[in-house]
């Protein structure tokens, strides 16, 4: 029988800044696909981590004040790092907020939004990202769930975790052509699992705050299927926030939001206040209805 465990986490970022959990787990789509299951009713999480002792099937919800309530089945070293990580507690958005707060159509953000949920790795996003590229959500959901739940290691409960680069990269073109469907995103995919498994690349190294960002970006960029759309989605993911994603969603958005249409320098004007932030204060401007604000 898989162990069962419980512990509360504490939401409160670097800075001791509040955070939200609802505004966190809807902070951008791709945060809903497999492993990960997010309730918006009740504003929970489940999800299946690959741990060091195997996965573990986690429920992330409301705990006691100020906290979140974590409950697992299976193995529990290690979880709760996950978790934190994945909510980038980690992250100190104090001196956003401060902006935020003087900012009219922003100064909600300071009661604890901001935070762009992340997967437990790079790999796992570089690789969601790219199969959001060119196609329709219901493929990237296909695709997605297809590599879940053939390639990743089984939590006790039968749930699995998204799979690592050796998986990925043991698994044959057969696989990418019929069972997940790639196209010709498959070969990218395998190339880039191969890559990872084998050290040749090492994706990790770009949650380095070292690096600036326009290496970074580069080096996003000489990653086959990661073209100019993924690398902004992934610059996001990796909490580099300067610039602005102008694209044939937010454009329209924004002049919903703002009332108006807007040229694209007059909208990076509007942020600029935010300095590195810009990017991230540009998108909670967009979404600020995408969590009823009574949850």
């Amino acid at each position: 029988m898989a162990r069962r465990w419980s512990k509360q986490l504490q939401l409160v970022g670097a800075g001791g800044e509040p955070v939200d959990l609802p505004r966190t787990l809807a902070s951008h789509g791709v945060a809903d696909l497999p492993p990960n299951e997010i309730d918006e009713e009740a504003w929970t999480l489940t999800t299946t981590l690959a741990l060091p002792h195997g996965a573990a099937t986690v429920h992330v919800g409301a705990g006691r004040d100020g906290h979140a309530r974590v409950d697992g089945s299976g193995p529990s070293a290690g979880a709760l790092a996950a978790i934190r990580h994945m909510l980038r507690l980690d992250a100190d958005l104090s001196a956003f907020y401060a902006v935020a707060r003087a900012d009219d159509g922003l100064a909600w953000v300071a009661r604890g939004a901001g935070r762009m949920m992340r997967s437990p790795t790079v790999f796992e996003d570089v690789v969601k990202t790219i199969c959001t590229t060119n196609c329709a959500w219901s493929a990237t959901v296909r695709m997605t769930t297809a590599l879940v739940d053939q390639l990743g290691a089984e939590a006790p409960d039968g749930r699995r975790a998204f799979p690592g680069p050796a998986a990925m990269a043991e698994a044959g073109e057969d696989f990418y052509r019929d069972a997940v469907r790639a196209g010709y995103r498959g070969a990218y995919l395998q190339a880039l699992a191969l890559a990872v498994a084998e050290g040749a690349l090492d994706l990790e190294a770009l949650n380095d705050p070292e690096l600036p960002d326009d290496e970074v970006a580069e080096r996003l960029l000489a990653i086959p299927g990661c073209g100019p759309y993924a690398t902004a989605h992934m610059m996001m993911l990796l909490g580099r926030y300067s610039r602005l994603i102008l694209d044939s969603w937010t454009r329209p958005k924004y002049a919903r939001v703002n009332g108006r249409k807007a040229a694209d320098r007059t909208i990076e004007r509007r942020f600029r206040r935010y300095g590195d932030y810009a990017g991230l204060a540009f998108w909670l401007y967009l979404t600020r209805d995408w969590v009823d604000e009574r949850a």
